[in-house]
């Protein structure tokens, strides 16, 4: 089956630190592509400041050229609350011969508990936890005494990345602020958000 990574998020706006996620993700669990799937409606996060038309176009800038990298907009055409699970059954759907993997930070990985019908969702995809190096997922759980739920046994793929120290939230500042956004963000992508205006942004350099 065609291994698929899927990585949620609101890419508002989209920066290098995701595509060095996705990329560890689809290097370190083997996958054919990894789908960018931005959210309509986050849930546990503030509105974005751009539309989803506008984070979908900054998102498909940021992957154009890459062959493994695509743009799924199933959370933006169903618009609503975005949950995992629901986009996971709607894939799984159309996508009938694929094997899909759901990409995480660490962090996350943590909370997975207590998401949405997680057991159900636990037995349609696969996680790949995001790791800084030297924290892998079995040592750093066997040092803090964790361990996961039964029902997410074998269900998790750990990923190992470089500490990026970049946020969206820390570029959308810094547009608002005029303060240069270059190497934070793809060079495609720094010229599209002063071409939309986005954050506020002026002079951005």
């Amino acid at each position: 089956m065609k291994r698929i990574g899927l990585m949620g998020g609101t890419f508002d706006p989209v920066h290098v630190g995701h595509l060095i996620a996705a990329e560890a993700a689809r290097e370190a669990a083997g996958l054919a592509e990894v789908w960018f799937v931005p959210t309509s409606v986050p849930v546990h996060k503030p509105q974005p400041g751009a539309t989803g038309s506008q984070r979908q176009a900054l998102v498909e800038t940021a992957i154009a050229g890459h062959p493994s990298f695509r743009v799924e907009a199933a959370e933006l055409d169903r618009q609503g609350a975005s949950y995992t699970i629901d986009t996971v059954l709607e894939l799984r759907e159309r996508f009938p011969d694929y094997s899909f993997f759901w990409i995480v930070g660490s962090d996350m990985r943590d909370d997975l508990p207590g998401w949405r019908r997680i057991e159900e969702l636990a037995q349609l995809v696969t996680f790949v936890a995001l790791e800084r190096p030297g924290t892998g997922g079995e040592s750093r759980d066997a040092a803090a005494g964790y361990e996961p739920p039964a029902f997410l046994s074998g269900r998790i793929v750990s990923a190992e990345m470089p500490p990026i120290g970049i946020s969206s939230t820390d570029i959308r500042r810094r547009c608002a602020e005029g303060r240069s956004i270059r190497y934070m963000v793809p060079e495609a992508v720094r010229t599209e958000i002063e071409r939309m205006g986005l954050y506020g942004s002026r002079a951005v350099d």
